[in-house]
């Protein structure tokens, strides 16, 4: 009894070295070689670019809306921990209503609404727009910060990042280094 004891305590404690150490360490290893930015959370002076922040005003390029709701069900921007799309589908009266106020708030502020810019992603979180996007804000955010509209649109076209692979997605524009990069512009 004792030897089939002790064969058994040997063998939980190779599985528990084994996957309970080396395998978490081999991974993150792995994750701070090949996705360092990534592995890190990418928080930088004004947050995370892998998660959406809310920008406010003609003075800053916008994001997609969030969708995330706190545990009481009020708004949360961005909040991480509630991450999720709003499950409202497309013939949703209070989907169109949100959709027409952001449309509505936006053109306010001098912007043609892209799909981007009034309906939330999946997550809620999306930290990207569509070159589209940032460009229909373009007008809006020379004017607010008196810079030429020639320059805006260059500082867009500088951070468009193309499809992932050359071929998985679309190319996108991180709204926190564009808006870091905008705040740096005179």
């Amino acid at each position: 009894m004792l030897l089939h004891l002790r064969r058994s305590l040997v063998a939980a404690l190779f599985f528990l070295v084994l996957c309970g150490l080396a395998y978490p360490l081999a991974g993150t290893g792995l994750a701070q070689v090949a996705f360092h930015h990534q592995a890190n959370g990418s928080i930088g002076a004004n947050g995370s670019s892998l998660i959406g922040q809310q920008w406010t005003g003609p003075r800053w390029f916008q994001g997609r809306p969030s969708a995330t709701v706190g545990p009481t069900g009020s708004p949360s921007p961005y909040d991480a921990m509630a991450s999720g799309a709003s499950n409202l589908g497309p013939r949703s009266k209070v989907l169109a209503s949100h959709v027409a106020a952001r449309a509505a708030a936006l053109r306010k502020e001098g912007i043609t609404p892209t799909a981007g810019l009034v309906t939330s992603s999946g997550s809620g979180l999306d930290p990207d727009i569509s070159p589209a996007a940032a460009y229909a804000q373009v007008g809006a955010v020379a004017r607010a910060r008196h810079l030429p509209v020639a320059a805006v649109r260059r500082l867009v076209t500088s951070h468009i990042s193309p499809a992932q692979l050359g071929f998985l997605g679309e190319p996108v524009v991180n709204v926190l280094s564009l808006n870091e990069a905008l705040a740096s512009l005179r």
